[in-house]
């Protein structure tokens, strides 16, 4: 049995090696959610938790950072390359064009998105401040399906695969 904690610090670890995530508004814009880097500040990890915000790179130009403005209900689904951890966030949108924090967070994967590196004008921020997730782990499909096939119900591994938290 996972606890909640145990459940976070997996989802944090995935998040961190994996980092894509589908970003969107919670309001408006029909729900449409697109890919998405996430960068986590190495400050904010402490004992396997991040308390910090999930920043994302674009440009201030694109339709996202143009509807976020400041304090947008966003959601943001994970899901890690081992299909092991799947995560739905809900927390607040804002923009920034900080220096320091682009600075901070820049990176060669993010550089070759942008051919006037960092100080490239149309470089911007979308800074997400996570409030609470559902997050799921190691629920095989293919094990469920299975169970089912032989007539056993698979609800019961799961029920202490899922967490809702605060983050």
């Amino acid at each position: 049995m996972a606890s909640d904690t145990e459940i976070k610090a997996k989802f944090w670890k995935s998040l961190k090696s994996d980092r894509t995530m589908f970003l969107g508004l919670a309001e408006g814009e029909d729900g449409h959610a697109r890919p998405m880097t996430a960068q986590l500040d190495d400050d904010g990890f402490q004992d396997g938790q991040y308390e910090g915000p999930i920043w994302f790179f674009t440009s201030r130009s694109s339709e996202l950072y143009q509807h976020t403005g400041s304090g947008g209900r966003a959601m943001a689904h994970f899901a890690s390359k081992e299909h092991d951890i799947w995560a739905t966030v809900h927390g607040r949108l804002s923009q920034s064009t900080d220096q320091a924090t682009i600075d901070r967070l820049w990176n060669r994967f993010v550089a070759a998105w942008y051919e006037g590196g960092k100080d490239d004008p149309d470089v911007a921020l979308i800074r997400l401040d996570p409030e609470n997730a559902e997050i799921w782990i190691d629920a095989s499909s293919m094990v469920a399906g299975f169970k089912i096939l032989m007539g056993i119900n698979p609800k019961q591994d799961t029920k202490d695969k899922v967490a809702k938290v605060i983050l």
